[in-house]
């Protein structure tokens, strides 16, 4: 990690006073940038959103995927976290706190029902865990978001009678996870076959990852100048949001490190199924949240402050997770020091 993305939580901050600054500072901006629309979806900020997902989704490894059987616990642990665990206790805040607030507590769904397939790659390293099982895991959650994130998050809204378009949820989807999965794919082989693997992965990929980053700060300048009016106006709503999305990390990451102790995973498989199991796909809740409500919307805003959390939360994670291997809160190797090799995900 670059000495950038580690003080990325600032430059969240950042971006979002910036954009609110616009907002009151130039006040034409918020039309002349709304003004930008396809049925409704702003362009810029569809361009940043598209832009933020893509460098994700070139995670993709299908041959990875053929070594699930070799060591089954990690992914399957991780898999109940984020698609049973998360989105269950998501929801049972957000109906404790948001209930007035039914934009908000679609926000908080969206987030909850959206696994990471990006970050998690990073924390892994820091970490020192299993960057096998990272790879496959990340695969596996992004064919998974494919086919379980808009069926999920229509039923956790029905729950909670709030209606939603459907057709929209899942238009946005395919638009803000699908096209940019498939151009991902192709233009990963082509590249590879014209480039090779090393140059793909050494010189495009660190490209397109620096391009993510700026998309993403870009995004959060645009929205936030779009919407300054609506927060200024609301700053009690946002820090309302703050306490679900919270005591939520709080509860699964908790969850997660109790129940990779008690299946007996080493520090190193183990490391990497709690931040899998505790992250979210923020990209995606943002893009969907603005494709449903728009770009001023209290739902575009609330999805922003998962952002805004859990890249600080995600990082005092990788340190817990290193402090709580040394003492030897899991078996086998602690940060470090060498892994043996183990059946199904050889040390590195």
């Amino acid at each position: 990690m670059s000495r950038f993305e580690k003080y990325l939580a600032l430059w969240v901050a950042l971006c979002m006073l910036a954009g609110v600054a616009l907002s009151q500072l130039v006040p034409g901006i918020a039309d002349a940038l709304d003004g930008w629309q396809v049925r409704g979806i702003s362009i810029p900020i569809g361009i940043c959103l598209f832009l933020m997902m893509y460098p994700a989704l070139l995670n993709l490894q299908t041959s990875e995927l053929k070594k699930l059987g070799r060591n089954p616990k990690p992914i399957v642990l991780s898999l109940l976290s984020n698609w049973i665990i998360s989105p269950l206790v998501t929801l049972g805040l957000a109906n404790l706190f948001l209930r007035e607030h039914p934009q908000l507590l679609v926000a908080a769904i969206l987030l909850g029902s959206s696994p990471c397939t990006a970050m998690v790659l990073v924390w892994g390293k820091l970490a020192e865990g299993n960057q096998e099982q990272n790879v496959i895991n990340t695969s596996l959650n992004t064919l998974t978001i494919m086919v379980l994130y808009v069926p999920l998050v229509s039923l956790l809204t029905g729950i909670q009678g709030i209606p939603v378009d459907r057709g929209l949820l899942a238009i946005s989807a395919l638009v803000f996870i699908g096209l940019p999965l498939v151009l991902g794919i192709v233009t990963k082989r082509a590249l590879v076959r014209a480039k090779g693997e090393t140059w793909f992965n050494q010189v495009y990929r660190r490209a397109v990852e620096k391009v993510a980053i700026i998309a993403l700060l870009t995004t959060l300048v645009v929205l936030f100048s779009l919407s300054g009016d609506v927060l200024l106006g609301n700053l009690g709503m946002l820090l309302l949001m703050s306490a679900p999305l919270l005591l939520g990390f709080a509860i699964v990451v908790g969850y997660n490190l109790l129940v990779t102790r008690a299946a007996g995973l080493a520090y190193r498989e183990a490391i990497v199924t709690v931040l899998i199991g505790s992250s979210s796909h923020f990209e995606i809740a943002i893009a969907t949240a603005v494709a449903m409500y728009g770009v001023g919307s209290m739902a575009a805003l609330g999805t922003t402050m998962g952002l805004f959390w859990e890249v600080p939360i995600m990082l005092g994670l990788v340190y817990l997770g290193r402090r709580l291997g040394a003492r030897g809160f899991w078996p086998g190797a602690s940060p470090g020091e060498a892994a043996p090799a183990k059946r199904g995900m050889p040390a590195e």
